[in-house]
């Protein structure tokens, strides 16, 4: 005859003090997921998208196709997230028109997470109606995050992280030059004063440092717009357009991220991933290139010195280490 020993009931206070364990094991691995999500910031740069809705292709620009190459990125982002936000970084549109700057931000609302945007050269006019104050009224029109007080603005997208959007375009003469203004750059400085702790990422069009020389091209003051942002002893990200090139050069705790086009060759964009703790910085850039690859391969073709655009290896995908106390 089988004896069957009494299964010992669990006493209430057994019980309470699992639930506890099991709140406090839940609530430490919470916190752990919680502070690492906090410590890191994703951004998707899309630069020099030239959007028009009308123009023909030119010897080297695929505008006639650049509404698809927008969704296709847009499409790549939507399915590739999280993203903290998007940042266009300047030449939204191929030309200064409110009506495409209008269509413009219809294609940019598709996108899942926050945008924001700065100005490029193509998208201010000298003598038309898009004025810089009427570009900025425009988008802010399609998107409350642009509902800013100038062109030049700054927010904090998570703990730690400060972003600094700048206007680097001449709205007063003809050229494809840029500067920033005395205004600017002692705002710029009281950013980068208030936020001396936080790792700071700088969105500009025109360069602050060329991928390449091209004196018709570059900022006209940005030795000095460098040394500045040098001073800033936390790790500095800096997200530039306006030259069509891959291209990233670290200097000391500074990185210098240069995005290609969306309408030339290698028609991409750029996924910046910056992970941040106390003692170090890790920033893992990315070069993500359309899926349309007939047009990435017509493109090619219409450029001389598309290697250039292209950069090297470690100008496309590629590690980074910036040292958080700056030392």
């Amino acid at each position: 005859m089988k004896t069957y020993m009494k299964k010992k009931k669990e006493s209430f206070f057994s019980k309470f003090v699992n639930f506890v364990l099991t709140i406090v094991i839940a609530c430490a691995i919470g916190s752990q997921v919680c502070t690492a999500a906090n410590n890191n910031l994703r951004i998707a740069q899309i630069s020099d998208a030239h959007f028009s809705s009308y123009e023909e292709n030119t010897s080297y620009k695929f505008l006639k196709k650049s509404g698809e190459l927008l969704n296709d990125v847009i499409f790549q982002v939507n399915t590739s997230g999280p993203y903290d936000f998007v940042i266009f970084t300047g030449d939204l549109i191929n030309n200064p028109k409110i009506s495409e700057l209008e269509k413009f931000t219809e294609y940019a609302n598709k996108l899942m997470y926050p945008w924001y945007a700065i100005d490029g050269n193509h998208d201010i006019s000298i003598d038309g109606p898009l004025t810089k104050s009427r570009f900025l009224a425009t988008l802010a029109n399609a998107n409350e995050n642009m509902n800013q007080k100038n062109l030049y603005y700054a927010f904090t997208p998570k703990k730690g992280f400060r972003v600094i959007c700048l206007d680097s375009i001449i709205d007063y003469k003809l050229t494809s030059n840029g500067e920033i203004s005395n205004e600017e750059f002692m705002w710029l400085k009281n950013e980068l004063d208030k936020h001396t702790k936080d790792v700071v990422v700088v969105c500009t069009h025109v360069p602050v440092l060329e991928p390449y020389s091209s004196p018709n091209h570059q900022m006209e003051n940005e030795y000095e717009v460098r040394k500045l942002l040098k001073t800033h002893k936390a790790p500095t990200i800096v997200l530039q357009g306006h030259y069509h090139a891959a291209k990233i050069k670290q200097d000391d705790n500074m990185l210098i991220v240069s995005c290609p086009s969306l309408v030339t060759y290698p028609n991409a964009f750029r996924v910046i991933n910056i992970n941040s703790n106390k003692k170090r910085t890790i920033v893992d850039v990315y070069l993500k290139e359309t899926n349309l690859k007939d047009i990435q391969s017509r493109s090619k073709l219409r450029l001389l010195g598309s290697e250039r655009l292209y950069g090297e290896d470690n100008d496309r995908n590629a590690s980074f280490e910036l040292k958080t106390d700056g030392e």
